[in-house]
């Protein structure tokens, strides 16, 4: 493993990771869930597109004390975050390509229009000021 990739669902590496850049992005999922385990190594790859963000793979069970005031219903979950502010979660379908195309458009929006005028697209409410990079700070 290169200085630039790591493992996804390695905490420790995702704090570290956290500590150099201001994305996070997250597949929320489950272990017994098919389409997540199919969908995984196309996530992880998405670490060789955007090598300046922070990708996270959060098993829902293993690391409920993470996610506990959500509510997630289906997977796979993705959530991007731009520093703390969470500006998309939702369900999607297991394509890699969605989730690059997602995040460029993002980034492109940031870049134009700054972080505060981008509106966050989230299926579920979320308690005010949730924020999952937040809680991986401080764990």
């Amino acid at each position: 493993m290169d200085t630039k990739t790591y493992c996804s669902d390695d905490l420790v590496a995702i704090q570290n990771k956290l500590t150099e850049n201001q994305w996070l992005i997250t597949c929320l999922c489950a272990a017994w869930c098919d389409t997540c385990q199919s969908y995984r190594n196309s996530f992880d790859d998405l670490q060789a597109l955007h090598q300046d963000k922070c990708f996270a793979w959060i098993d829902i069970e293993d690391h409920a004390n993470l996610v506990d005031d959500l509510d997630i219903e289906n997977f796979p979950t993705i959530l991007i975050e731009y520093q703390h502010k969470v500006l998309f979660l939702g369900t999607m379908l297991p394509d890699a390509g969605l989730v690059h195309r997602l995040v460029k458009s993002f980034e492109d929006s940031i870049q134009i229009n700054g972080v505060d005028a981008i509106h966050s697209s989230i299926q579920n409410p979320l308690p005010a000021e949730w924020s999952l990079r937040r809680i991986l700070e401080n764990i």
